[in-house]
């Protein structure tokens, strides 16, 4: 039976990221298994106890240690202007492995030219708090009310918005332009100050945090394997851009090896060419889970 005590509470994004999340933790070697309405999945470690909530309000949790982890923006502890240690980053979002921005924006034919245009005006959106901090730094005393979510059709009736984007592409699509960045945020593991002060929990913590790091690392990459004739072999490893010394290990016939590296995706239509007329043969490309340095 398991014990308990040995237990770490972890919450996981609710919403956008929770796709993102759910496959990460899956490379990462915990696979989050339950419906698609489950606020308890099961991840295949006993030792872990999952919960999915809004990222908006996970870092309370944290702070008050009902959770003894969580993976939230960075924006939402901000907000919240939660006291919780920062493990790591996990640079990733809804449609890249970028962090996300918070932006001031107006309608494109607004006469709101910069962040001192805004002196005395409405703005409407989510993250009230950090949009108020960072007027308040530049001497700016704007209005700040809170949106209630479809904050981009809000710009009709108010002066600006502060909203999330990836891309810009949503916003462009509105005829709305961006004024000013507020905020790069990105997704982070974050611990309640008391779990990270006990000896077991800061272990399973820290070894998360390798796995989940090692798993995005990974998403960018390719492992990549070939015979090679050793005549040949000086010529294939000038080729190869890899990360340390590619692996190349003897072959029963004395006349080949096999060499074996991990490369950047976005290098690998161009090298395999290069690799067959250096005198590789048998490549083979496979996705890597983690990648661990």
């Amino acid at each position: 039976m398991n014990d308990t005590s040995m237990t770490l509470k972890i919450g996981l994004p609710k919403g956008s990221l929770a796709q993102q999340t759910f496959d990460l933790m899956q490379r990462a070697g915990f696979p989050v298994e339950g419906s698609s309405r489950s606020c308890f999945p099961s991840t295949g470690d006993p030792e872990l106890q999952a919960t999915v909530l809004r990222p908006q309000e996970m870092s309370r949790y944290v702070e008050d240690n009902v959770l003894d982890a969580a993976l939230t923006g960075l924006d939402w502890i901000m907000e919240n202007g939660s006291e919780v240690v920062e493990v790591c980053e996990l640079a990733y979002s809804k449609q890249t492995d970028q962090p996300c921005r918070w932006v001031i924006a107006v309608p494109e034919a607004s006469p709101i030219r910069t962040v001192e245009d805004l002196q005395g005006k409405l703005i409407a959106t989510e993250v009230v708090q950090v949009t108020k901090n960072f007027l308040a730094e530049l001497g700016v005393d704007a209005k700040v009310e809170y949106s209630f979510g479809a904050t981009e059709a809000k710009c009709s009736f108010v002066d600006a918005i502060v909203e999330l984007t990836e891309t810009g592409s949503s916003l462009r699509s509105n005829r709305l332009r961006i004024v000013e960045t507020v905020l790069v945020t990105s997704t982070r593991l974050i611990a309640s100050k008391e779990a990270w002060n006990d000896r077991w929990k800061r272990t399973k913590i820290e070894n998360l945090a390798m796995l989940l790091l090692g798993a995005l690392a990974a998403n960018s990459k390719v492992g990549l394997k070939m015979n090679v004739p050793v005549s040949c072999k000086e010529a294939v490893l000038e080729v190869l851009p890899a990360l340390k010394r590619p692996t190349v290990s003897p072959l029963a016939d004395g006349d080949w090896c096999a060499v074996e590296t991990i490369l950047d995706k976005s290098t690998v239509r161009r090298i395999i060419p290069e690799l067959k007329r250096a005198g590789a043969e048998g490549i083979i490309e496979y996705p890597l889970n983690k990648g661990i340095a």
